[in-house]
């Protein structure tokens, strides 16, 4: 017997939503899977690569402190390229590809106004005398680097930590003669390090880092130098908004604690 034209229709209607069904099924899956497919993707794409030149004596901390803002900032890669500040601003003025800079000294960053953005203080250091672990020459204060018998190393007069160095002599009125003078605070933390120098004036940190190869004598607030470490974006960055986050972040609380913990001053 035959079904009522009402009754055809709907029939059919309910075989044609059964076979569109599992089409819209298949559909469903490859949007969702297309989609979940490009969200990953998306994730894993950085939303900025950024070249940070810094100064040597940052080379410790600022490894530590580029991993923590990583993983707080999925996405982003922060690259370090640490030499003497000088050298940084030569790579500056040079046209190096570099999203941000940060010295250890205002004075050369000064020096690159014309390249930087606005500076900010990120934290301060002060200087000590390395020397060989236990201290082997007996070396007490600054007054003790004068004696011609000691092999004393510093850095270049163009170098910041050179500079602090030089002033703190001349204000004691110390004639010092350095067996060599170096490019950077590493190289001289390195001589005292490898017994090359019986003493060299180089930052606090960076003295704290080799804790098992020399020591450490402190000199007086009132005989030492405190160096600033200026922070600022490069106006060549391709990057200016991630560049500015990075170096508004050296001055978060989480930040300052990383510098602190590795001996720098509050700014």
């Amino acid at each position: 017997m035959s079904q009522p034209f009402s009754g055809r229709r709907a029939a059919a209607a309910l075989v044609t939503a059964a076979l569109l069904l599992p089409l819209s099924a298949c559909g469903g899956n490859d949007d969702s899977k297309k989609d979940a497919g490009s969200e990953k993707s998306g994730s894993a794409a950085p939303k900025a690569d950024l070249t940070v030149l810094a100064a040597s004596s940052l080379t410790d901390v600022f490894k530590k402190a580029g991993a923590v803002y990583e993983k707080e900032h999925p996405g982003t890669k922060v690259n370090f390229s640490f030499a003497g500040s000088q050298e940084l601003a030569a790579q500056v003025k040079e046209g190096a590809p570099a999203d941000a800079v940060v010295t250890a000294d205002t004075k050369t960053m000064d020096g690159m106004k014309v390249d930087v953005g606005t500076p900010t203080v990120i934290a301060k250091n002060r200087l000590v005398i390395a020397t060989g672990e236990g201290n082997p020459k007996k070396i007490g204060n600054i007054e003790d680097l004068a004696d011609s018998k000691l092999k004393v190393v510093l850095a270049a007069s163009e170098v910041p930590v050179g500079r602090y160095g030089k002033r703190v002599l001349d204000a004691q009125k110390l004639k010092v003669k350095p067996v060599s003078q170096e490019p950077n605070v590493r190289a001289v933390l390195s001589k005292v390090e490898l017994g090359e120098a019986d003493a060299g004036l180089v930052y606090k940190t960076d003295a704290a880092t080799a804790p098992k190869k020399v020591d450490a004598v402190d000199i007086p607030d009132a005989q030492n130098a405190v160096a600033s470490y200026p922070a600022a974006t490069l106006k060549a960055s391709q990057h200016q908004a991630a560049a500015a986050a990075f170096v508004k972040w050296l001055s978060t609380p989480e930040a300052q604690k990383i510098l602190q913990q590795a001996g720098f001053q509050k700014p």
